[in-house]
């Protein structure tokens, strides 16, 4: 069962009676519901939930200047977006706009409670494919000169260096702990020194900053 009060955002009736009766069967505290990025907006500020699934294109307003302002607003929601597809052009504009996490509705339901229960826990839920698209484009923006680590990043220690990357191969923080024999905590208090010493927000802002300083190359990557 996970512990998190959720409002659920889609324009479409069908998916989103679909998607909260998913959710209320695991356990999961819906809250609310919204049509569009206004409701959603006011949802939030009455309800104060700890996560919004938020769809990306919707009537009045849509959900990445509904997620920008929200999180403005109320910086301790987490916004987790939804995509009709791996191919939607909105996912870097989504990760700047402060997203937490970006999935597509296509997902099955065990791996999007598997990301979803990340959230519990700090976790920025991203499928491996999505994490793949944005080491492939960085890769692209970088691949015509040899890029120089910051002294950020060269603050990194190994061990940080290799949490980072396995991080963007889109694996979860129990999946890390795993592959490396570490507890879930330690991973979690790992990433944390990451994300501070490289002043960032979360996972996918993590992934960018590697692929564009030349910390991580795409090629190095599994």
């Amino acid at each position: 069962m996970l512990a998190l009060r959720v409002i659920v955002v889609d324009d479409h009736p069908l998916f989103r009676d679909g998607l909260t009766a998913l959710l209320t069967a695991r356990g999961v505290e819906v809250v609310g519901e919204a049509r569009d990025g206004l409701e959603a907006l006011e949802r939030a500020r009455a309800l104060r939930p700890d996560v919004v699934l938020m769809d990306v294109n919707m009537p009045r307003l849509n959900g990445l200047e509904a997620t920008r302002r929200l999180k403005i607003e109320m910086p301790e929601v987490k916004v987790v977006m939804l995509t009709a597809s791996d191919e939607d052009q909105h996912l870097f504009e989504a990760i700047k706009s402060g997203a937490q996490g970006y999935l597509p509705k296509s997902l099955e339901a065990e791996p999007f409670f598997d990301l979803l229960e990340g959230v519990s826990r700090g976790e920025a839920p991203i499928t491996k494919t999505l994490a793949s698209k944005i080491l492939g484009e960085f890769a692209g923006q970088h691949s015509r000169s040899e890029p120089v680590p910051s002294d950020e990043a060269e603050s990194l220690s190994d061990r940080e260096q290799e949490i980072l990357k396995l991080v963007a191969a889109g694996n979860t923080n129990r999946q890390i702990g795993e592959f490396l024999f570490l507890s879930e905590n330690t991973v979690k208090y790992h990433l944390k020194n990451i994300l501070g010493k490289l002043h960032l927000h979360n996972r996918a802002e993590a992934v960018a900053y590697a692929m564009g300083t030349g910390l991580i190359q795409s090629a190095g990557v599994c």
